[in-house]
């Protein structure tokens, strides 16, 4: 429980792992908006990646309150790896083949594994 200004807020510790999630959401969506900038070049997407951005840096920032700073980053690089490969497959007909997919689950049990121990 923290108390601000007269009030008092509960601070739940899941909510650190729901802020974790959201970063790494919007860092799958900064990726790809940096892909739709095309080198910064276009105005719209250049624009929606520093947006993005900044908020992935927020949501990060609040889940690094509770959760430590080797298992956040690890967790957001998990997430970030995973959607972005998912996203370069789906909105950019990049290959996907066998051994992207083992690369791809090797990142998800790291992650796992870090998350348990």
């Amino acid at each position: 429980m923290q108390v601000r200004d007269s009030v008092v807020y509960f601070v739940y510790p899941f909510m650190a792992w729901i802020y974790l999630i959201i970063a790494g959401l919007l860092e799958v969506a900064w990726s790809v908006t940096l892909k739709w900038s095309d080198g910064f070049t276009n105005f719209m997407p250049t624009a929606a990646t520093t947006v993005v951005t900044i908020a992935s840096f927020y949501f990060l920032s609040q889940a690094l309150k509770t959760i430590p700073v080797g298992t956040t980053y690890a967790v957001l690089s998990g997430i970030g790896a995973l959607g972005t490969v998912a996203a370069g497959i789906f909105l950019f007909d990049e290959v996907y083949n066998p051994v992207r997919f083992l690369c791809v689950a090797l990142i998800v049990m790291g992650v796992i594994g870090l998350k348990t121990y």
